[in-house]
């Protein structure tokens, strides 16, 4: 088993692509066949599989889920930290903290338009913790 722990700062909020940073763990891992668990350590962001091409996918994705998720309901408690505080928490548990995907060959078994992003859900990100764990 092999274990890293990537240090992720994403510049605003939405989708980062993190693939490389996910592949480059993997080979340094030196598995060839077996699984790779990516898990973010914090509850207001988030990871998932996307498509990785067309960038006007991921804005899509992020307009749906911030009109899905809005910001300044009146029936948010949690606000202490901005008007994105309580909603980037739903948005985390709405989507993914941890992927699982296959390693072949020394490589992840992503498809060809695939690619690992983290998703963050606030204006004003701290840099996240991304626990990369091969075996």
């Amino acid at each position: 088993m092999f274990q890293r722990t990537l240090t992720i700062r994403a510049p605003e909020r939405g989708l980062q692509m993190i693939t490389n940073r996910v592949e480059q763990t993997v080979r340094e891992s030196g598995v060839v066949g077996g699984m790779c668990n990516i898990f973010v350590q914090h509850t207001s962001a988030s990871l998932t599989i996307s498509e990785n091409a067309d960038p006007t996918a991921r804005r899509d994705l992020e307009a749906f889920l911030d009109r899905l998720v809005p910001e300044n309901e009146p029936y948010y408690r949690h606000t202490v930290e901005g008007p994105d505080d309580m909603p980037s928490h739903i948005k985390s548990i709405l989507t993914d903290v941890s992927l699982l995907v296959p390693v072949m060959r020394g490589s992840l078994a992503l498809g060809t338009w695939q690619g690992i992003y983290l998703w963050e859900h606030r204006d004003d990100p701290p840099a996240r913790s991304v626990i990369v764990t091969v075996w």
